[in-house]
């Protein structure tokens, strides 16, 4: 196989703090694969900023002019770690043979994408890194997480274990998964319904080199229930088991307690009466809530609104068939000035 045009996908939200130490990582190692002749020369690193708040697009911006390796995207607004993932793959595929994507913390062992560039070589379209442990988490974060893909296994979804977004995919792949027109994203359980060959590879996953996580308890709980309601509704037949049964117990003690009024034994139970009151109002509202957790889903799918809108695209601007770019109506410092605001 012929040298691969590797381009490396790198979301950021917020990254001012590690970003520098990010770039100067991954570009010594493209350079490295380089030189190896792992990759064709023509490979690129693409950051993809995610309407962040701090310098993190003027630092990709002027890294770009010192470095034709760095390329860059920036999103109009704030649409998510998996869209902002997104909008680099598919903007990458158009002049790459494949893809790494990788989060800008540095948790991620960089040098494992010397594994995946073997396993594309060995015909494998979908690489996924997979950690061997999760000794840097904290127990409650462990737990969760182990929790969470057990639980996905249980429903049925696709899902690898232990893997987050850090994957090589084929060009042939991305392709496919533009075809995947859902607003609810979870890529980890969307990329395996792909099909094409795949693997893992194991690594261990180290702290985070600078600034805070993006994905606080609030988020974590959040992008799980978006994964598990995106891809069953088993919980939908859960409730609707309980309900069955619920009618059934209430039956039982209906004859119960009418066979008790015949016989006069019957006392009031204030208490009882209440606690099954409160009982069957707590799992209706549970009910309700997960019945409208999927309605909302369906309400965001019907308007069709696009995930992400490129606002800045420096890794399309060789190409002449793109002719929505940034740069075509704004100069230099107009760029940097606008990733400033």
């Amino acid at each position: 196989m012929t040298k691969p045009v590797l381009t490396i996908v790198v979301p950021c939200y917020n990254e001012e703090a590690v970003l520098g130490e990010t770039m100067k990582q991954l570009c010594q190692f493209l350079d490295q694969m380089i030189q190896e002749n792992m990759v064709s020369p023509s490979s690129k690193l693409l950051f993809v900023d995610d309407g962040s708040k701090d310098k993190t697009w003027p630092l990709i911006y002027r890294a770009g002019l010192d470095n034709n390796m760095i390329k860059g995207i920036k999103l109009s607004r704030n649409c998510g770690h998996q869209n902002a993932l997104l909008a680099g793959l598919f903007a990458a595929s158009e002049g790459s043979d494949c893809t790494v994507s990788i989060d800008a913390d540095l948790q991620d062992d960089i040098t494992v994408i010397r594994a995946f560039i073997e396993e594309y070589k060995r015909g494998h379209e979908i690489v996924y890194g997979v950690r061997k442990e999760r000794s840097v988490d904290t127990p409650f974060k462990r737990l969760s997480a182990i929790g969470f893909y057990k639980i996905m296994k249980a429903l049925g979804v696709d899902i690898i274990f232990n893997h987050a977004d850090f994957r090589l995919m084929s060009s042939r792949a991305i392709k496919e998964l533009q075809h995947f027109g859902e607003i609810n994203l979870f890529l980890r359980g969307i990329v395996p319904l792909i099909g094409f060959k795949s693997t893992t590879v194991s690594y261990d996953r180290a702290e985070r080199f600078a600034g805070e996580t993006k994905y606080p308890l609030r988020k974590m709980l959040s992008f799980a229930l978006d994964g598990i309601t995106s891809f069953s509704v088993t919980p939908i037949r859960f409730i609707s088991l309980i309900g069955f049964l619920s009618f059934i117990v209430s039956l039982l003690f209906g004859c119960y307690f009418f066979i008790l009024k015949f016989s006069g034994h019957t006392q009031t139970g204030w208490t009882s009466l209440i606690t099954s009151i409160w009982l069957i109002g707590g799992l209706q509202l549970i009910a309700i809530g997960f019945i409208g957790e999927y309605v909302g889903k369906i309400y965001k799918e019907s308007k069709r609104r696009p995930r992400y809108i490129i606002d800045i695209d420096t890794y399309n601007l060789a190409r002449p068939h793109n002719t929505n770019l940034a740069s075509d109506h704004f100069s230099t410092d107009q760029l940097l000035e606008e990733g400033n605001r």
